[in-house]
């Protein structure tokens, strides 16, 4: 019986999380590497291997997006920077995404979207109508949001007869985040507190429209009507001058950020959401050591830990990976958590 062949994907930016994801697409023999989306100019042209220190592929690297539309394609990977970060509003992501769906392509994107149905029926309008006219689907994941505060939490919750109250806490470690734009740029590591308060306002939005998805997922799931979402966030600034893989942290300038998300009823929290960030959680001591938790009060009481993923980064690529056959074998819409299988998919099982 011959077997299927490969599906056609397309790597949208080679970011940290980009660049994970696109050594799978070279490496796994259920994919065809398709073309690959780059916003460095130094990348422009250079062939995708060579980008993740692998053989050369034969794909050269673009920057052109009508050239990406164009291609034949099952699927895109959508790992760009949240349009905040260009100084752009959420729209600009819509709009991308929508033009991807429509030119007949699935997209997978670690940007949001992992319950478009908060943005409200103008958005869903939009990406429905795209899905209809490419005949695709979109699935929004990665691995917070997408996992560790939706899918884990409602797993748990089936263990559940009475709940009142969901907490998510998750707690990264940015010490070997190599990324620039993330560390300094998004979450504001290395500025000083002023500094850190006009650059960290866009990425401010983004952050709660993100978890935002989240927290009205698993209420909407669970049947229970929220009447707002609640953000509140506040930062610590360093004592000492240490080296990141991002750059230095010196006295006085920012180190680490919390931020909290509580979907209320009736002025009373449903489900938390708390977010804890550190430059280097060996040298900033408040707030939680690296790792998740998640506790579920009510009946019977839930407590599940997990301690530090090794590689964060790569946990969200193999997530949005891993769910490609299931999203391309999907009926074309918005597709969420639930509207695929559980497992969406497994990596390469290598036995010794």
């Amino acid at each position: 019986m011959p077997s299927s062949p490969p599906l056609r994907v397309v790597q949208w930016a080679t970011g940290a999380v980009g660049r994970s994801s696109l050594r799978a697409l070279i490496t796994r023999p259920e994919f065809e590497l398709a073309g690959v989306l780059v916003y460095d100019p130094a990348k422009v042209g250079k062939d995708a291997g060579e980008i993740v220190g692998l053989p050369d592929t034969g794909v050269a690297c673009t920057d052109d997006v009508e050239r990406i539309l164009a291609l034949d394609a099952d699927c895109v990977l959508h790992m760009s920077l949240p349009a905040s970060y260009f100084g752009n509003d959420h729209a600009s992501d819509v709009e991308t995404i929508c033009a991807l769906l429509a030119s007949g392509k699935n997209v997978i994107t670690t940007t949001g979207f992992v319950y478009p149905r908060c943005y409200g029926p103008g958005v869903m309008e939009r990406l429905e109508a795209a899905c209809r006219a490419g005949g695709t689907s979109l699935h929004g994941t990665g691995i917070n949001p997408g996992f560790i505060s939706d899918l884990l939490p409602l797993a748990l919750t089936g263990l559940s007869s009475r709940i009142d109250h969901i907490y998510v806490r998750e707690t990264s470690d940015f010490r070997g985040h190599p990324s620039r734009q993330i560390v300094v740029d998004l979450y504001g590591f290395t500025r000083s507190a002023k500094d850190y308060a006009t650059a960290v306002r866009p990425f401010r939005a983004f952050q709660r429209a993100l978890f935002a998805e989240s927290v009205q997922f698993v209420a909407d799931v669970l049947g229970v009507t929220l009447d707002e979402v609640e953000e509140s966030d506040e930062f610590e600034t360093s004592s000492e001058e240490f080296e990141i893989a991002a750059g230095t942290v010196r006295p006085g300038t920012v180190c680490a950020s919390r931020w909290t998300f509580s979907g209320l009823v009736r002025g009373r929290p449903f489900m938390t959401v708390e977010c804890v960030y550190k430059a280097d959680a060996t040298r900033v001591r408040r707030w939680t050591a690296p790792g998740s938790a998640i506790h579920i009060e009510g009946v019977p009481e839930i407590m599940v830990s997990v301690e530090e993923i090794s590689h964060g980064l790569s946990g969200a690529a193999s997530h949005a990976v891993n769910a490609i056959a299931a999203v391309c074998a999907a009926p074309p819409g918005v597709r969420t958590l639930l509207d695929l299988p559980l497992a969406t998919g497994r990596g390469t099982v290598r036995l010794a």
